[in-house]
């Protein structure tokens, strides 16, 4: 009994604890001001026809897995990135930007939108921005240089060349087959977006399940040169790591420019780096490398769109939204920080400890 109660603070669920109460308590915090308000529209889910005469689910728990889609996308590349460079990637948005660019670029070539050439569209982005995701991760991986650094040079340039590939226009893709992925797909209620995070989901554990990334990630994270001895290739495990972020960071672009119906380079998932190094820390994984879990990552992305939900509901003005994001999320990374667990775990430790010697004493 004692080593299960010590498994759950140390075990994968201690993991997550901090993601799912964070969500927790934002709507809990929600309903306490809806009972107060006499209001609990926030909670509310229903079914209404969109301007395409499809009937569709809408609500603020809809916005907020809707809205959170690309940064659960984007949060599942970055974890490995994290896990096994012990640093983040902070060109995402950028690359992002690029990948979309590319998208539209292609999607616009004919006078015709197909299935084909979205399909053709997507390939194209997903091999730029692996392309880059390899530049990024050479630099990492072959010359040692640390990840923040080595990814501020896209994240300087990225959008001038997203600028570029488009030569410099935003053009507008309008087509049924792109609304689709960046709204809704005819006859289905749910957001294409959700489906997709689903699907992401579902590819990345069946990979882990499969083969043996997850578990040389998580041993070249920890040490690096162990992991070398027993015949791990860190280095292409690095690398990688970028490149699987290089088809997230595709797919969320391409989400995010069928959302909009064009290209943007100066707003697309602008400052998204951010908010997906905090879904991987809210998510209980360490920044500094080593074991992960996926799943953290996804509810902390989660988290953070709650969060921007419940302030946009309280009427909180855009240019104070960050602000107070950054108090909340401050609190729930030093909450889950490596000292707070140590100090948590010691006095659930103790009060276990006292308890079973009262119980002791009571049977005597």
């Amino acid at each position: 009994m004692k080593n299960g109660k010590r498994n759950i603070f140390k075990g994968g669920l201690g993991q997550l604890t901090i993601p799912i109460v964070s969500i927790c308590l934002l709507l809990l915090f929600n309903l306490i001001k809806g009972l107060i308000t006499k209001d609990l529209s926030f909670f509310s889910i229903e079914l209404v026809r969109n301007n395409f005469g499809n009937m569709v689910l809408s609500g603020n728990l809809i916005s907020i897995i809707n809205g959170a889609s690309e940064l659960a996308v984007l949060a599942m590349g970055m974890t490995l990135v994290t896990a096994a460079c012990g640093g983040q990637d902070i060109s995402v948005g950028a690359a992002a930007a690029i990948a979309g660019s590319m998208f539209v670029k292609v999607v616009k070539t004919g006078s015709s939108i197909s299935g084909m050439k979205v399909l053709l569209a997507f390939l194209a982005a997903c091999m730029i921005a692996c392309l880059f995701a390899a530049f990024n991760g050479t630099l990492v991986a072959v010359f040692k240089i640390q990840p923040m650094i080595a990814t501020l040079i896209l994240y300087t340039c990225g959008r001038s060349i997203a600028y570029w590939i488009n030569g410099g226009a935003t053009p507008t893709v309008s087509s049924p087959i792109i609304s689709g992925i960046g709204s809704f797909i005819p006859g289905v209620p749910i957001p294409t977006p959700v489906i997709i995070v689903v699907v992401m989901a579902i590819i990345f554990k069946l990979v882990f399940h499969f083969t043996s990334i997850e578990l040389f990630t998580q041993s070249v994270g920890i040490n690096g040169s162990a992991a070398r001895l027993n015949g791990i290739n860190s280095t292409f495990i690095k690398l990688l790591s970028f490149i699987i972020l290089g088809v997230c960071v595709a797919v969320a672009g391409t989400i995010g420019v069928s959302r909009l119906g064009l290209i943007n380079h100066e707003t697309l998932l602008l400052d998204v780096e951010m908010d997906t190094i905090l879904a991987v820390a809210i998510g209980g994984n360490s920044l500094g490398g080593g074991k992960f879990k996926i799943s953290g990552s996804i509810i902390g992305a989660y988290v953070i769109q709650t969060l921007t939900i419940t302030l946009y509901a309280m009427k909180v003005s855009s240019t104070d939204v960050k602000a107070f994001k950054a108090i909340v999320i401050i609190i729930l990374v030093v909450i889950g920080s490596p000292v707070v667990k140590t100090w948590f775990g010691k006095f659930v430790g103790k009060y276990f400890k006292k308890n079973k010697q009262l119980a002791v004493k009571g049977a005597e």
